[in-house]
């Protein structure tokens, strides 16, 4: 008969024939194996309520309104514009760069113009100032608009009158389009 040597599971040191365990590591063994066994259970509780929040999150956005998705459609939409497509550039109404706060100015208000609200063509970076005390700079803002996507564009923006319906999965693609891209804009900012 062959005698085969086994090691004890906590300290790996050799058993004698017919040992589990070193007598000694029985307590330390049996806490580590307690130890294990409340990781596991706080690891599958912090799942349990991953899911949970998941399905708290769908249930939310179920319930969600036109009017709260076109707001998050366009505050994702504004954000982009000031802090990525038009970070760089000064005023489109004035020209100038300042050091207050920055505001997605609409060439055709959204009270005005509804249906170019979500228009990346009708929104640009403007300086405060321009935006709340000058109303929009109006007539400053056409000029430079001219100049930024052409007089055609500009004239088939004010001739576009008809009005523009949004339906859920518009308004949340549109979110969720200019979200990804803000996203994209923090990783590759947090790679650098």
């Amino acid at each position: 008969m062959t005698f085969r040597r086994t090691r004890c599971p906590h300290c790996k040191g050799k058993l004698n024939q017919g040992q589990r365990i070193h007598p000694e590591c029985i307590e330390s063994w049996a806490d580590a194996q307690q130890a294990k066994k409340e990781r596991a259970e706080a690891k599958a509780a912090r799942a349990a309520a991953k899911v949970e929040r998941a399905e708290t999150r769908k249930r939310k956005e179920a319930i969600k309104t036109l009017v709260d998705l076109k707001r998050e459609a366009q505050q994702a939409l504004n954000r982009w514009i000031v802090h990525v497509r038009d970070k760089d550039r000064p005023c489109i109404s004035c020209g100038r760069h300042h050091d207050g706060a920055w505001h997605a100015g609409h060439y055709l208000s959204r009270g005005a113009a509804p249906q170019h609200a979500l228009n990346p063509l009708n929104v640009w970076k403007q300086c405060a100032p321009c935006n709340t005390y000058l109303h929009g700079n109006q007539a400053a803002y056409r000029a430079q608009l001219v100049l930024e996507i052409g007089q055609a564009a500009v004239e088939a923006l004010e001739q576009d009158n008809a009005p523009r319906k949004w339906t859920r999965e518009e308004l949340i693609a549109i979110r969720d389009t200019y979200r990804q891209k803000l996203k994209q804009l923090t990783e590759l900012k947090g790679a650098a």
